[in-house]
């Protein structure tokens, strides 16, 4: 394999690794939406203090994963981000509402009540959940574009790409993609019901949140089972070259095709389910147990990272043309230049320090569990 080749899979391989981040970081999220359902206002202050601790990291993880993405596969940035408005000005909007929620919620002079920022933050957990698992289906069911690069030379029509006039209201409609949102919904529900139970000492809060794995943790089995079957029984497309010239045709089966010869993304698939299961019934039938965060967080990342691993290698496009297969983009028509590319490989470098300071951090913040008495002396939650 040529070195560009090597570089374009190995920044693949990092766009994986940082949704996978994402995805598991997603619980923040999930326990938004659990907030309004809280039984007093002693729960819910105690949830939103557990949040408020980690909703930076899943903030800054998007935008990294965004800016990752811009920098190594710019052509995606600019047709997915330039035509699927309404897809992405949707999350862009739920992810303010957060920020703004935990700046103000608590704030002295708040006009509007705590209530109404819980609102807000619900808003966040719903659209970031759903609409970020609406962006991913596209990965594997497509979208409806057609790229005309000779644009770029036409200063009357510059875009580079034409789009549905839903502007990716389309997507967020299509029920396979929908399908895999709402199973994040509820994956990240319940993962926040685990954390709740790892970060909140307090008896009350852990029946309740053992209750929330087991409703949670059932209906995401069921949606993602149904989303694996849609997916490995789902046609793909297939980039192949004869003389330098590349052709895309459909393939029957081309994701289940691909789980076969990529073993290693089929074992990383099956540990990952393994892993999310064992923290689902642990948690459920083994009393006191409060580390299946670490499991369930283990394991999605294992599954997600599979799932990338599977939308953009074997000479599969990741983004697939609904309207204009050639069109499709793959890892090796939609990435940076080798030059772009080298560099930024060397700034991964500092990425395990990176890693090393938020495991530290994590740390620190988690040092000691939330309790009733914290809350009733803690003049400064958010």
């Amino acid at each position: 394999m040529e070195t560009y080749e090597l570089l374009q899979s190995y920044w693949w391989l990092l766009i994986s690794i940082l949704g996978a981040a994402l995805v598991f970081l997603l619980f923040v999220q999930g326990g938004q939406t659990m907030l309004l359902g809280a039984r007093n206002d002693m729960q819910r202050t105690m949830m939103v203090n557990s949040l408020g601790r980690k909703w930076e990291l899943s903030f800054t993880t998007l935008v990294v994963f965004g800016g990752a993405f811009f920098a190594s596969f710019p052509l995606f940035y600019s047709v997915s981000f330039g035509g699927a408005y309404w897809l992405w000005i949707l999350i862009l909007l739920g992810f303010v509402l957060q920020a703004v929620s935990y700046e103000f919620r608590k704030k002295r002079g708040n006009i509007y009540g705590t209530r109404t920022f819980d609102t807000f933050l619900c808003i966040n957990g719903i659209l970031g959940c759903t609409l970020l698992g609406v962006a991913v289906g596209t990965f594997f069911f497509g979208a409806e574009f057609t790229i005309h690069k000779g644009n770029l030379l036409d200063t009357n029509a510059p875009a580079i790409a034409t789009w549905a006039p839903t502007h990716g209201l389309e997507a967020i409609i299509c029920w396979k993609n929908l399908l895999l949102g709402v199973a994040v919904l509820f994956l990240a529900r319940m993962q926040a019901a685990l954390y709740f139970i790892n970060s909140i000492d307090d008896i009350n809060n852990y029946k309740v949140q053992r209750k929330a794995v087991l409703v949670n943790g059932g209906i995401f089995v069921l949606l993602f089972i149904a989303f694996l079957v849609v997916l490995l029984t789902a046609d793909g497309y297939q980039v192949t070259t004869v003389n330098g010239n590349e052709t895309i045709t459909t393939v029957p089966y081309k994701y289940f095709h691909n789980f076969i010869d990529m073993w290693w993304a089929l074992a990383a698939l099956l540990i990952g389910v393994v892993l999310v299961l064992y923290a689902y019934v642990t948690t459920i039938f083994r009393d006191h147990f409060n580390c299946g965060i670490w499991y369930s967080g283990i394991g999605t990342a294992l599954v997600v990272m599979a799932l990338f691993w599977v939308a953009g290698y074997n000479d599969t496009p990741y983004y697939p043309s609904l309207l204009d297969p050639a069109s499709s983009l793959t890892i090796g028509n939609s990435s940076s230049s080798p030059f772009t590319l080298t560099v930024m490989s060397w700034v991964t470098i500092i990425i395990p320090f990176v890693v090393a300071y938020i495991a530290y951090a994590w740390h620190s913040l988690n040092k000691k569990p939330i309790t009733t008495d914290e809350m009733n002396n803690d003049d400064h939650k958010y």
